[in-house]
């Protein structure tokens, strides 16, 4: 059963609908969910699908030959080569697919293009020529879409590539928010919906794969922690088919899950330069894994720090390397609880911070309050002589006016306490004419602070709250 991705869903139906040809880019990195997106989206639709292979230009010829043949006669495999369905160039293949697309509207997809274009380093050129002299006169539409978040960007979409401005859309897929996956989950309490996109990062697949019933515990032993599962080598098999020194990409995600998150201190656990980890941690950044975050407010300098975007990543490079010889003897269920469950809270904490950074931007709905930016603040106290940190700040439409957000996942009530250091930390930041104070709580807030917010300039927000629509 698929769900979500109506945004994207829509973009494409609207696009179908015109009737003239269209040329749709769809990335993201893999496991994401864009296969699945295109499937869903041509269900009811004339269709030419064709997913490249990485192999030879003849082997993808033939492949996608057979997909063309299937289209046609309704019938593929074996019986499409003994009927001769192999074309003898891609000239002569994309000739005949944009003469069926003449008078009928068809969707034409090129899944993962990235090994097409590496097979056949002409095929671009071609559907250049092809989309500037012939296809724009028929209905196709055509959907290119690849995993190789450089050679989408700048193969495709960069102003190098000789298909460069045809596209008529793009789409980058990004792992669903919060809100979006709960979906899956429908019966399951807010904090377990909450954990589950800690672990998964939104990603449907992972989800699915984590399968969670009833209990989460239950299902991360059976589904996570156990060598014969799916999820337990995955980050590093996803990985393997992107880099050619995963083990070194290895020991900067497990320095970053782990606590060290400026680029000196990855470069000295990692031990290697720090010109040299700057450049691996680029090349994370492209793939789409961590990111860069400086002050709100700020230039990129040195007070930058990175984060590991992807939570699935995230969740896997904290627990699994430092647990890995337990897990494979077959012992981690005697010591789960003290290894894992015990820092569910303690790494669910960026996590949260990023949910209720979504609920602001997203789903919160306030006509006096509307946020058009928002980050993290950390920066030093002169009066306390140490550094503090503001989990959310957020600029609004009207100048001098902020968000100042305070995200506690843990089992206590939040109270007046917290209301009050945000307040001494607002000064801190001290650029701000007038502050709104939003205060996050997985489990609540004592009776003083709900007086308190009673009055007035301060909203509280349970975790429930954030799933209610």
């Amino acid at each position: 059963m698929f769900f979500g991705r109506e945004k994207e869903l829509n973009t494409l139906n609207k696009l179908y609908e015109s009737n003239k040809f269209e040329f749709a880019v769809i990335y993201g990195r893999r496991r994401i969910g864009k296969t699945a997106l295109i499937n869903e989206f041509c269900k009811d639709k004339a269709t030419i699908f064709f997913s490249a292979l990485r192999s030879t230009a003849s082997e993808n010829l033939e492949a996608f030959s057979d997909s063309v043949f299937l289209y046609e006669n309704g019938v593929s495999g074996e019986y499409a080569k003994a009927a001769g369905a192999t074309f003898n160039s891609f000239d002569a293949l994309f000739n005949r697919v944009g003469d069926l697309c003449e008078k009928e509207r068809i969707v034409v997809v090129i899944d993962e293009y990235p090994y097409l274009a590496a097979a056949d380093e002409s095929i671009s050129s071609r559907l250049q020529h092809l989309i500037d002299h012939k296809w724009t006169s028929g209905k196709m539409f055509l959907i290119l879409c690849g995993s190789s978040m450089s050679f989408m960007e700048e193969q495709v979409l960069g102003a190098e590539s000789p298909i460069y401005g045809r596209r008529t859309a793009q789409l980058k897929i990004e792992a669903q928010d919060y809100r979006e996956c709960s979906v899956f989950n429908k019966n399951l309490s807010a904090e377990q919906k909450a954990v589950i996109y800690g672990i998964t990062g939104g990603v449907p697949h992972y989800i699915k794969k984590l399968d969670v019933k009833k209990s989460i515990d239950d299902a991360l032993l059976a589904n996570f922690f156990n060598p014969a599962s799916y999820l337990y080598e995955e980050p590093e098999n996803m990985l393997k088919q992107e880099l050619r020194e995963p083990a070194l990409y290895n020991s900067i995600l497990t320095a970053i899950a782990t606590g060290s998150t400026r680029l000196n201190e990855i470069a000295t656990r990692v031990k290697i330069e720090t010109s040299s980890c700057s450049k691996y941690i680029g090349v994370l950044i492209k793939l789409d894994i961590i990111k860069k975050e400086t002050p709100f407010g700020t230039k990129v300098g040195k007070k930058s720090i990175y984060k590991i975007k992807d939570n699935f990543f995230n969740f896997w490079y904290r627990f699994i390397p430092e647990n890995k010889a337990v897990i494979e003897s077959g012992h981690f269920e005697r010591i789960y609880e003290k290894r894992v469950k015990a820092f569910i809270n303690e790494y669910m904490g960026r996590i949260y911070e990023d949910m209720c950074k979504d609920y602001i931007m997203r789903y919160f709905h306030d006509d006096t309050i509307i946020p058009v930016s928002i980050g993290e603040w950390w920066g030093s106290d002169p009066a306390e002589k140490k550094e503090v940190q503001i989990d959310i700040i957020a600029g609004l439409v009207e100048s001098g006016k902020y968000i100042i957000g305070s995200c506690k996942f843990r089992n206590e009530k939040t109270g007046c306490e917290e209301l009050e250091l945000m307040k001494r930390y607002a000064k801190v930041f001290g650029r701000g004419e007038k502050y709104h104070y939003f205060i996050f709580s997985k489990d609540g807030f004592t009776k003083e602070l709900e007086k308190e917010a009673v009055k007035g300039g301060v909203k509280l927000v349970t975790l429930k709250d954030m799933y209610e629509l």
